[in-house]
């Protein structure tokens, strides 16, 4: 039977593993709405990485942390699309 632990680890370690691939689709990436789209799923799995580390080390700040993560990664994907549709992001 594995330990709890060690569960976690390898999930956490599998997580930083399709970060670097998301990270590799993000510099390759054949067009600008495919690097927008790799860069966000970062910052997705770096939320869920967050939530992991929080519960493995018992630090409830950790959740915290990754909920301003989520909205901060929400408001600039919203804003990086709306400067590539307009051009700009706030009109005069």
């Amino acid at each position: 039977m594995m330990d709890i632990d060690t569960v976690f680890l390898a999930v956490g370690l599998l997580i930083v593993v399709t970060i670097f691939l998301a990270l590799y689709r993000a510099t390759v990436g054949p067009e600008v709405f495919n690097r927008v789209a790799a860069i966000n799923v970062i910052g997705t799995k770096t939320i869920v990485l967050l939530v992991l580390i929080g519960y493995i080390f018992e630090r409830p700040l950790f959740f915290d942390i990754s909920l301003l993560y989520a909205l901060l990664n929400f408001i600039g994907t919203l804003a990086f699309a709306k400067y590539l549709e307009r051009g700009e992001i706030w009109s005069s």
